[in-house]
């Protein structure tokens, strides 16, 4: 069994859900103390348990330890990763439901169905833009379209907006299993191509999207950076707002978002969102900061060699590269300074 101290570096869930992947991946039991020991709520949260749950349900595991709060937690798989249809829904995993991110869900079990025998199809129930977790919208624009680079097949449909506190989202994952991953070399991004934009409301007036696309072409304009910014107002079960942006490059691809709240006004969404957009513009890297961390997974199960530059090392980052080569399946060197990651199998 592989012992994991949850409390390391950044002490949070990317730890649980790295060490889930790679246990359904190689056959390894884990066994994870002081589980999310770093935030202000630790332990299992709604969507950490069912990240557990849909780990164990793929490769037919048992687990103990696996209720909300639960600091530990011990992972034993019972066979090899089985393609198939799944539904999580991540309401279910507490009493008076959840709007937990199903993203995170969606990247415990991703790659280990990419490299399954098989294809599959996977309902995921919960919240699709939910703060400190990637966006469906984030997964669909520049976390996917970069793995498919290194040779994952994967569809994600947005079925239902899921915002924080209601949920009530679902998204549809179709993978395409027995892939082989190849390393992938981000070094120079390359000059902006355009930045394409997404500003989208549920449950609330058509005027609101309109002046978050509005204010962001503006400012993205006087920038001198080259905008295309849409105005939706989409159905969903309770009132949402947000603006999602994808900055591609000749090499790459980043992206950037903030969710609108009550008393928030629409300007203020479009500010948050091209702040950061443009902050990370001015660092010149082809990876941004969040894509930095998510990249290490697939590139320690490639067959070949990965490196690439990030515009800032993150703790979730080395944490994160301290998880993966506890199952030796890599070794991870980063260099702090130049802000280069490479990745050896």
């Amino acid at each position: 069994m592989i012992h994991i101290d949850g409390s390391y570096g950044e002490g949070g869930g990317q730890i649980l859900r790295t060490s889930l992947s790679l246990a359904a991946i190689t056959g390894n039991s884990i066994g994870i103390e002081n589980i999310r020991a770093g935030r202000s709520k630790p332990g299992l949260a709604a969507q950490h348990l069912t990240s557990v749950r849909a780990a164990a349900a793929i490769c037919n595991a048992r687990v103990q330890g696996d209720a909300l709060g639960s600091m530990t937690l011990e992972f034993v798989p019972g066979s090899s990763v089985q393609a198939g249809s799944y539904t999580f829904d991540v309401s279910e995993a507490r009493q008076g439901g959840s709007a937990g991110a199903v993203t995170l869900v969606l990247q415990t079990i991703l790659l280990p169905l990419v490299l399954a025998t098989g294809d599959s199809q996977v309902t995921l129930k919960g919240g699709t833009h939910v703060s400190y977790s990637p966006s469906v919208n984030y997964i669909q624009q520049v976390y996917l379209p970069t793995l498919q680079r290194m040779g994952v097949q994967v569809e994600v449909k947005l079925n239902a907006w899921g915002w924080y506190p209601q949920g009530g989202g679902e998204v549809e994952l179709l993978v395409s299993g027995g892939s082989k991953l190849e390393g992938i070399h981000l070094v120079e991004r390359g000059d902006l191509q355009q930045v394409r934009g997404l500003a989208v409301v549920t449950e609330l007036p058509s005027h609101i999207p309109q002046r978050i696309a509005s204010r962001a072409e503006n400012v993205l304009r006087e920038a001198q950076l080259k905008p295309g910014v849409q105005a939706l107002r989409a159905k969903g079960v309770a009132p949402g707002a947000g603006l999602f942006l994808t900055a591609e490059y000749e090499n790459s691809l980043a992206g950037f978002g903030a969710l609108g709240r009550l008393g928030l006004p629409a300007e203020k969404v479009a500010n948050m969102a091209c702040e950061k957009l443009l902050e990370f513009h001015q660092t010149g890297a082809p990876v941004d900061e969040h894509l930095g961390d998510q990249l290490l997974l697939p590139a320690a199960l490639a067959s070949t060699g990965s490196e690439y530059r990030v515009a800032e090392v993150s703790q979730h980052l080395t944490t994160n590269a301290w998880v993966i080569e506890k199952f030796g399946l890599a070794r991870v060197m980063v260099d702090e300074v130049e802000k280069m990651v490479v990745v050896e199998c």
